[in-house]
């Protein structure tokens, strides 16, 4: 039986997994017990098709993502702590991705692209791209080696730790206990960290095409083109898992999986149950035989 195709995403002292169809949020709470919910999910793609083409449904999907993310990383949050459950509205889930995306592009393109300027000027073409996009990937890897020494999210690290070894469990075919994905590894081709990485190389890329002298092109360019690179990062992170066996493949997945050393911890055993839970609601709801 072919299997699916499932993804996550760690969150508060637990893991969301998504099917094709469902999406599970399983998650630890104070007093031991584990609380899941699953609830059917519907892609705007399956309603409008051409959002589902090849380069415009990495854009979707990331939104679809990020949309899907915040709650339940707000599920999580509420059921961790114990407290009720506060749904957010779209006009919250809006604002949220908004200050994100403004996050994101003031720390990650207008700070690279000033730090740059201080040391070789915009004219210089290709150098000052290739410097601007070194900057921001130094940028990205100082952050994701920061982050880890808060607590909370050191056990964020490692439930992506249960999610990608649970995932990889079902794929194997092997049955879902605890034992049995402890002996899998953290690291996933699909994963979202090597999506990211591989974000920053392209732009690096794209970017070095930009010849205008002029501050304001070019930083409206890098802006501008962030879907034409999430699209063409999704198409290539989606090729190189589905043929992770080839030696081109492998070359590709390798940074990423490297990277995912640092945004991954092997987790308890307590946490890999809470992976399992998610992971099961989901494959209950498609009808797949674990």
């Amino acid at each position: 039986m072919k299997k699916l195709v499932i993804g996550g995403q760690a969150v508060i002292e637990g893991v969301m997994m998504k099917s094709p169809k469902y999406l599970s949020i399983a998650v630890r709470k104070p007093n031991k017990k584990i609380s899941v919910k699953t609830e059917s999910f519907k892609s705007i793609t399956d309603k409008y098709k051409w959002l589902g083409w090849p380069l415009i449904r990495g854009v979707v999907n990331l939104i679809e993502m990020l949309a899907i993310g915040m709650q339940a990383l707000t599920f999580s949050a509420n059921e961790a702590s114990g407290e009720e459950e506060e749904e957010l509205t779209k006009t919250e889930i809006i604002t949220t991705f908004l200050a994100a995306m403004l996050f994101t592009v003031a720390f990650f393109i207008i700070l690279p692209f000033y730090l740059s300027k201080l040391v070789v000027t915009s004219g210089q073409g290709i150098l000052f791209n290739l410097l601007d996009g070194l900057i921001r990937v130094g940028l990205f890897l100082v952050y994701v080696l920061v982050i880890p020494f808060m607590k909370d999210i050191r056990a964020v690290f490692q439930y992506h730790g249960a999610e990608h070894k649970s995932v990889h469990c079902y794929e194997s075919g092997k049955k879902l206990t605890v034992k049995n994905a402890q002996k899998f590894s953290t690291l996933h081709p699909r994963c979202g960290t090597s999506f990211l990485l591989i974000v920053l190389v392209i732009s690096i890329l794209i970017f070095s095409l930009i010849t205008s002298e002029s501050t304001i092109i070019k930083i409206l360019a890098r802006v501008v083109l962030l879907p034409v690179i999430a699209g063409l990062s999704y198409e290539l992170l989606r090729f190189s898992a589905r043929h992770e066996k080839t030696i081109c493949c492998r070359a590709i997945i390798w940074p990423g999986l490297m990277l995912q050393k640092l945004t991954t911890r092997e987790p308890t055993d307590k946490q890999v149950e809470v992976a399992i839970k998610a992971l099961e609601a989901v494959l209950k709801k498609e009808k797949v035989r674990k």
